[in-house]
């Protein structure tokens, strides 16, 4: 990129961080005006609630503050890259994201502000992103043919158990099926829905909650709160809780994501709050059955018994693998839980716990929802754990836990 080109953009800085939110909600409005086929690629519910928008901006903002020095970014790429890919993201759609980012990012600055030099200049830089991006999600494209498996595939529900009062586990196996290719727990599939009552079909992510077997895969869907009118938050959980059945079918794409293991002989401490659970029960379990040497610890958080998912397996775990060191915690005792074996704790899982249960050299894996993961991830850089050491996976739009 040319020098002059990345100064222009570094100078926008500041006018990016007053304004970012306010870019990127024209952003989305013109892109949905023009384009309302688009829509399905984005999750609706976080456009109503402003996390999208947010999110968004923040990005923008970290891509134009260190342009010059792209390896600051860390997997930031690589986990937009896996998120496309999930979604079936094609190169034409990147240049009308560019053309209507453009369009924003002149219409809230200003002509004054966003001259034809700095436009010109944010879409070299733009472009420079998009390519990146292009090529990776290619690679990924090119592998899934390789595995016999191009876009969304077609599944068929042959189980569904309840694992708590609100979390559900479908059992997913291909319609045609060929053999899955497997996947490096922690990652997720992407499911498709289709209901005539929408306007348009959904697509959400979901972790894959077991280690890969021959068998098919399974996924651990939390309902969420009734969607209201207009709003659909919730409205693919609630389907998938209220609508599927057994022999139902689903549009499931290859899985997908970067939360993943890391190859090295350090402690391992897993962490997960509520439906957090689900990758890191696919880690835990692999890494139990493969008899992996390292030592593991892990915590989980729930509200109580009823939002308890898992607890009979994870009862059988402890008990067939005295070497695990896992604890349970919860907000409440509500519905007669009983200390020792429904839970080990009540209250959260502070900074005095992780420093009571975590080896100094550990690895450490969390997910839940995003105060509880930035809480714990703020308790972990109060023990100076070098970021190279934190992995996790945000559910929904991609946030800094910083």
């Amino acid at each position: 990129m040319h020098t002059e080109t990345i100064a222009i953009v570094k100078a926008t800085v500041p006018a990016i961080e007053a304004s970012g939110e306010a870019i990127t909600q024209h952003f989305y409005g013109l892109l949905f005006s023009e384009n309302p086929e688009l829509q399905h690629v984005f999750n609706m519910a976080s456009q109503a609630n402003g996390r999208q928008q947010s999110t968004l901006a923040a990005a923008i903002l970290g891509y134009a503050a260190n342009i010059d020095n792209l390896g600051a970014l860390g997997g930031a790429v690589e986990k937009i890259a896996m998120k496309h890919f999930s979604l079936d993201i094609t190169p034409p759609q990147y240049e009308i994201v560019g053309r209507n980012l453009l369009k924003a990012i002149r219409a809230v600055l200003g002509e004054e502000v966003a001259t034809d030099a700095v436009l010109q200049a944010w879409a070299e830089a733009y472009q420079q992103l998009a390519d990146i991006l292009i090529g990776r999600e290619q690679q990924l494209y090119a592998q899934a043919e390789v595995e016999g498996w191009s876009g969304f595939k077609a599944f068929r529900v042959n189980r569904i158990v309840d694992e708590s009062d609100e979390i559900r586990s479908l059992y997913l196996s291909p319609v045609d099926g060929k053999p899955l290719p497997e996947y490096r727990p922690g990652q997720f599939i992407s499911v498709k829905v289709v209901n005539p009552d929408w306007e348009h079909e959904e697509i959400r992510q979901y972790s894959l909650s077991d280690r890969h077997t021959a068998a098919g895969y399974r996924i651990s869907v939390k309902r969420e709160p009734s969607p209201a009118a207009g709003i659909p938050e919730g409205r693919v959980s609630h389907y998938l809780h209220a609508q599927v059945r057994v022999g139902s079918r689903l549009a499931i794409h290859m899985p997908g994501g970067d939360l993943v293991m890391q190859q090295n002989n350090r402690p391992v401490v897993l962490i997960s709050g509520g439906v957090g659970i689900t990758p890191v029960l696919s880690m835990l379990n692999e890494m139990l059955f493969s008899q992996d040497s390292r030592k593991i610890v892990w915590l989980h958080g729930t509200r109580n018994r009823h939002s308890h998912a898992f607890a009979g397996h994870i009862r059988c775990l402890k008990r067939d693998y005295p070497e695990l060191t896992a604890s349970t915690f919860y907000d409440d005792l509500s519905g007669g839980a009983r200390q020792g074996i429904d839970y080990d704790h009540q209250g959260y899982i502070t900074a005095d716990w992780l420093e009571h249960y975590c080896p100094e050299d550990a690895e450490y894996y969390f997910c839940g929802p995003l105060p509880f993961m930035k809480a714990i991830y703020q308790h972990l850089k109060a023990r100076d754990i070098a970021d190279e050491r934190l992995h996790y996976e945000v559910f929904g739009p991609g946030e800094s836990l910083a």
